[in-house]
Formats: C-alpha cells, structure tokens, sequence
C-alpha cells in the first residue's frame, strides 16, 4: 500500500500571499518607470514596417494594366470567403482578367493568405490601417478602391521576395 504524501506546511506568509503580492508589487514599480511608448494617434501617425499587413490592394503596373491574371487561388485560399473573383479573356499575352474583383473588407481578417498563394504578386497587403464604413455596402471594395500603383507597395513586394 503506498504511503500518503504529505502536505508541505505552509508559513504564515505564504497562507497569506505575501511573497505574491510583493512580486507582484515589484512588477508594477519596475513597469511604472520604464520609458512610455504612447503615441499620440490622430496627430502623430504610425509608420508600419514592410512586413506589416494592412488591407489588401490589386497591384497596377506602370503601363496602368493590372497584374491579376484572374486565377482565383486567392478566393480559394480565403478562411472568410472575402474574395470574389470573375474572369474574361483577353487579347493580352497573360490572356485573363479579372472583370470583377471584390474583397469584403467586413469578412477580411487580414491574414496575407491571398498574397502567400498569389502566382504574379498581384495582391498584397498594404500598410493602410485605417478602414472606416458608414453602412455596410461601403465595405465592399471593388477594383476601384484596391487598384494600387507598383510604386506604392515596392518595398511590400520586395520583402515578400526576400522572406521566399
């Protein structure tokens, strides 16, 4: 028969809590004269690294044609089902095009999945943080509102090539 393990007497100030709450008080007085890292929001904007994901833009290269040859594996690959896409042919050497290409920015959960499966780096996640919508349908965002020159999200593009 096993023998019954023995309660560890506890002392005064361990039934009380005292080593706790000294730890505990000793965090708060380390924490409390630490330097402040507030940044004040509206007047002081935050300039987000390359590797920040914000919402998700179409690539529009220089010439003013789009990069999306409508393959839709970023519709696909979507946890939310934020993304729709319809294609077209096209007399153009990449052949397709997307005729509609929405992202329901209320569904989006910004996880760069879309980007991670895209063949031609058309769609990247942006450094825009700040999405804002009066009702609903204003969510919705078309080609219009994700159409994005190269030059915008260059270093975007650079950091997902160097991060492959």
């Amino acid at each position: 028969m096993p023998e019954k393990k023995r309660e560890k007497d506890l002392t005064i100030a361990e039934k009380l809590y005292i080593p706790e709450i000294v730890k505990g008080l000793g965090l708060t007085l380390k924490s409390m004269f630490r330097p402040k890292f507030t940044m004040e929001y509206p007047e002081v904007k935050f300039i987000p690294p390359a590797s920040y994901r914000g919402r998700p833009v179409l690539v529009q290269e220089e010439s003013g044609t789009e990069r999306c040859v409508a393959c839709g594996l970023c519709s696909r690959v979507c946890p939310s089902l934020a993304i729709e896409v319809q294609a077209s042919e096209t007399s153009l050497e990449k052949e397709r095009y997307p005729v509609k290409f929405e992202i329901n920015m209320l569904r989006c959960i910004f996880c760069g999945f879309c980007e991670e499966v895209c063949p031609e780096e058309a769609i990247v996640m942006s450094k825009d943080y700040e999405l804002v919508f009066r009702d609903r349908s204003e969510a919705i965002y078309g080609k219009d509102k994700l159409m994005v020159p190269i030059r915008q999200v260059e270093d975007r593009i650079e950091f997902l090539r160097n991060f492959k």
